[in-house]
């Protein structure tokens, strides 16, 4: 619902059936009122009022953890990809634009007990548009990461969602290229006795994170490097430092 110009929304925790192309369209031009509250009219009175006013609009998603936060953005960037219009050239930007949302939630997103793919940073998102209104550009600024999150985890939580996906999609070459073993022997996976996360596929998750990476514009070589150092992550935590003899200072 809306009060005022903010709209008000609850995460259902599922796919509901009014995020097609087709409500794209009916909300596309459309009037405030004119259709049921819906984050693509909100997208679309900040799309049009820029290209009337020509300055800058910024939307600001709050709400606790689990409030569908990271969700609703994806839906306005979404539907300015969709509605916005270009050549092939804008069209790559709209992939990279769009394409950056799972490779951030593999790296930045975990599974805790409130919310199976909970967004452990902020992020402020800033897309530049031509004077015709296609986007040309962007930049996204992460901040706030919990990085103590790889060390140490409540119980029935899960760490950031890429150690799942390389371990559950990896090729056996992969795997053996960088020694990795199943999630039990890992301690940064193994002390939250959390290894699944509801409605997760980590295997598919996994192919779609490469993916991703393809399109915003890593390289093989740079690719196997960051795969290179996620799983160094999980090697470093099993590393345990044992007092040999016993050594006094007498002071």
């Amino acid at each position: 619902t809306y009060i005022g110009p903010v709209l008000i929304s609850v995460n259902p925790f599922k796919e509901m059936p009014y995020f097609t192309e087709k409500d794209m369209e009916m909300y596309q031009g459309a009037s405030q009122y004119e259709n049921p509250p819906h984050i693509y009219c909100l997208a679309d009175d900040m799309y049009k009022n820029m290209m009337i006013d020509n300055e800058s609009h910024c939307v600001i998603i709050s709400g606790e953890s689990g409030a569908g936060k990271t969700v609703a953005a994806k839906y306005i960037m979404s539907y300015i990809a969709k509605s916005s219009g270009g050549t092939s050239k804008v069209q790559h930007v709209k992939d990279v634009i769009i394409k950056s949302n799972p490779l951030l939630e593999s790296f930045g997103n975990s599974a805790t007990l409130r919310n199976w793919n909970s967004s452990r940073f902020g992020k402020y998102v800033e897309i530049v548009f031509g004077t015709g209104g296609q986007p040309i550009g962007g930049k996204i600024s992460n901040f706030l990461l919990e990085k103590s999150r790889v060390v140490n985890l409540s119980q029935n939580e899960r760490n950031f969602h890429i150690f799942y996906q390389l371990l559950a999609g990896a090729d056996n070459n992969t795997k053996e290229n960088l020694g990795l073993a199943n999630i039990d022997y890992y301690n940064y996976l193994n002390k939250s006795k959390c290894h699944k996360a509801e409605g997760t596929d980590d295997s598919k998750e996994y192919a779609e994170t490469l993916r991703a990476m393809q399109v915003v514009g890593i390289n093989d070589t740079t690719k196997l490097e960051i795969l290179k150092l996620v799983s160094a992550i999980l090697h470093i935590g099993n590393i345990t430092f044992v007092e040999e003899g016993k050594f006094s200072c007498n002071c």
